[in-house]
Protein backbone atom coordinates (compact mmCIF):
# COMPACT_ATOMS: atom_id res chain seq x y z
CA UNK A 1 0.00 0.00 0.00
CA UNK A 2 1.61 3.31 -1.05
CA UNK A 3 2.08 6.04 1.51
CA UNK A 4 0.53 9.49 1.15
CA UNK A 5 2.97 12.05 -0.18
CA UNK A 6 2.10 15.76 -0.28
CA UNK A 7 3.97 17.18 -3.25
CA UNK A 8 4.03 20.69 -1.78
CA UNK A 9 5.46 19.56 1.57
CA UNK A 10 8.66 21.54 1.01
CA UNK A 11 6.67 24.67 0.25
CA UNK A 12 4.62 24.06 3.39
CA UNK A 13 7.79 23.71 5.50
CA UNK A 14 9.16 26.93 4.01
CA UNK A 15 5.87 28.69 4.74
CA UNK A 16 5.93 27.46 8.33
CA UNK A 17 9.51 28.64 8.67
CA UNK A 18 8.60 32.08 7.31
CA UNK A 19 5.60 32.24 9.65
CA UNK A 20 7.80 31.36 12.63
CA UNK A 21 10.32 33.99 11.58
CA UNK A 22 7.56 36.60 11.31
CA UNK A 23 6.32 35.65 14.78
CA UNK A 24 9.82 36.09 16.17
CA UNK A 25 10.10 39.50 14.53
CA UNK A 26 6.75 40.51 16.02
CA UNK A 27 7.88 39.36 19.47
CA UNK A 28 11.06 41.45 19.07
CA UNK A 29 8.97 44.51 18.24
CA UNK A 30 6.81 43.90 21.32
CA UNK A 31 9.98 43.63 23.43
CA UNK A 32 11.26 46.93 21.99
CA UNK A 33 7.95 48.59 22.85
CA UNK A 34 8.09 47.16 26.36
CA UNK A 35 11.61 48.53 26.86
CA UNK A 36 10.51 51.95 25.62
CA UNK A 37 7.53 51.84 27.96
CA UNK A 38 9.82 51.01 30.90
CA UNK A 39 12.13 53.85 29.90
CA UNK A 40 9.13 56.20 29.74
CA UNK A 41 8.19 55.17 33.27
CA UNK A 42 11.71 55.84 34.49
CA UNK A 43 11.78 59.27 32.85
CA UNK A 44 8.37 60.10 34.31
CA UNK A 45 9.65 59.12 37.77
CA UNK A 46 12.82 61.19 37.30
CA UNK A 47 10.68 64.13 36.18
CA UNK A 48 8.47 63.81 39.26
CA UNK A 49 11.57 63.62 41.46
CA UNK A 50 13.07 66.72 39.79
CA UNK A 51 9.85 68.68 40.25
CA UNK A 52 9.68 67.61 43.88
CA UNK A 53 13.28 68.73 44.34
CA UNK A 54 12.47 72.07 42.72
CA UNK A 55 9.50 72.56 45.05
CA UNK A 56 11.65 71.77 48.08
CA UNK A 57 14.33 74.20 46.90
CA UNK A 58 11.72 76.98 46.61
CA UNK A 59 10.45 76.66 50.19
CA UNK A 60 10.57 79.71 52.45
CA UNK A 61 13.95 80.57 53.81
CA UNK A 62 17.26 80.45 51.98
CA UNK A 63 16.58 79.83 48.29
CA UNK A 64 19.22 78.04 46.26
CA UNK A 65 18.66 79.72 42.91
CA UNK A 66 21.41 77.77 41.15
CA UNK A 67 19.82 74.52 42.29
CA UNK A 68 16.40 75.60 41.01
CA UNK A 69 17.80 76.63 37.60
CA UNK A 70 19.78 73.41 37.33
CA UNK A 71 16.71 71.35 38.24
CA UNK A 72 14.59 73.19 35.67
CA UNK A 73 17.18 72.52 32.98
CA UNK A 74 17.15 68.87 33.97
CA UNK A 75 13.33 68.92 33.73
CA UNK A 76 13.58 70.31 30.19
CA UNK A 77 16.00 67.53 29.29
CA UNK A 78 13.63 64.95 30.74
CA UNK A 79 10.67 66.47 28.87
CA UNK A 80 12.67 66.25 25.63
CA UNK A 81 13.43 62.60 26.42
CA UNK A 82 9.75 61.96 27.09
CA UNK A 83 8.85 63.47 23.74
CA UNK A 84 11.53 61.42 21.98
CA UNK A 85 10.37 58.21 23.70
CA UNK A 86 6.75 58.91 22.73
CA UNK A 87 7.87 59.42 19.13
CA UNK A 88 9.85 56.16 19.22
CA UNK A 89 6.91 54.25 20.70
CA UNK A 90 4.68 55.59 17.95
CA UNK A 91 7.17 54.34 15.34
CA UNK A 92 7.40 50.97 17.10
CA UNK A 93 3.60 50.75 17.20
CA UNK A 94 3.58 51.19 13.42
CA UNK A 95 6.23 48.50 13.09
CA UNK A 96 4.26 46.18 15.37
CA UNK A 97 1.20 46.62 13.18
CA UNK A 98 3.22 45.97 10.02
CA UNK A 99 4.74 42.83 11.54
CA UNK A 100 1.35 41.68 12.81
CA UNK A 101 0.01 41.93 9.26
CA UNK A 102 3.03 39.94 8.02
CA UNK A 103 2.30 37.21 10.59
CA UNK A 104 -1.35 37.09 9.54
CA UNK A 105 -0.38 36.83 5.86
CA UNK A 106 2.11 34.05 6.62
CA UNK A 107 -0.54 32.24 8.69
CA UNK A 108 -3.00 32.47 5.79
CA UNK A 109 -0.44 31.04 3.35
CA UNK A 110 0.34 28.13 5.66
CA UNK A 111 -3.35 27.47 6.32
CA UNK A 112 -4.06 27.34 2.58
CA UNK A 113 -1.33 24.74 2.11
CA UNK A 114 -2.45 22.77 5.17
CA UNK A 115 -6.03 22.71 3.89
CA UNK A 116 -4.82 21.55 0.49
CA UNK A 117 -2.72 18.84 2.13
CA UNK A 118 -5.66 17.72 4.27
CA UNK A 119 -8.00 17.56 1.27
CA UNK A 120 -5.44 15.61 -0.77
CA UNK A 121 -4.83 13.25 2.14
CA UNK A 122 -8.57 12.67 2.52
CA UNK A 123 -8.87 11.94 -1.22
CA UNK A 124 -5.90 9.58 -0.96
CA UNK A 125 -7.48 7.82 2.02
CA UNK A 126 -10.82 7.47 0.19
CA UNK A 127 -9.06 6.09 -2.90
CA UNK A 128 -7.17 3.61 -0.72
CA UNK A 129 -10.45 2.53 0.86
CA UNK A 130 -11.97 2.03 -2.62
CA UNK A 131 -8.94 0.01 -3.72
CA UNK A 132 -9.14 -2.12 -0.61
CA UNK A 133 -12.85 -2.67 -1.20
CA UNK A 134 -12.20 -3.67 -4.83
CA UNK A 135 -9.52 -6.12 -3.67
CA UNK A 136 -11.88 -7.60 -1.10
CA UNK A 137 -14.60 -7.87 -3.76
CA UNK A 138 -12.16 -9.61 -6.16
CA UNK A 139 -11.06 -12.06 -3.48
CA UNK A 140 -14.68 -12.70 -2.54
CA UNK A 141 -15.62 -13.28 -6.22
CA UNK A 142 -12.68 -15.64 -6.74
CA UNK A 143 -13.55 -17.50 -3.55
CA UNK A 144 -17.18 -17.69 -4.56
CA UNK A 145 -16.14 -18.80 -8.06
CA UNK A 146 -14.04 -21.64 -6.66
CA UNK A 147 -16.89 -22.69 -4.42
CA UNK A 148 -19.13 -23.06 -7.48
CA UNK A 149 -16.53 -25.24 -9.22
CA UNK A 150 -16.39 -27.76 -6.41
Amino acid sequence: MPKFHFRLATLLRIGESVRDQRRTQLAEAFRADELLEQRQGMVAQQLADARDLCRKAATPGAVDLDRIVETQRYELTLLAQQKQLAHQRKAVAGEIERRREAVLAANREVRVLENLRDRQHERFRQEEARRDLREIDEVASRTAGRGDDA
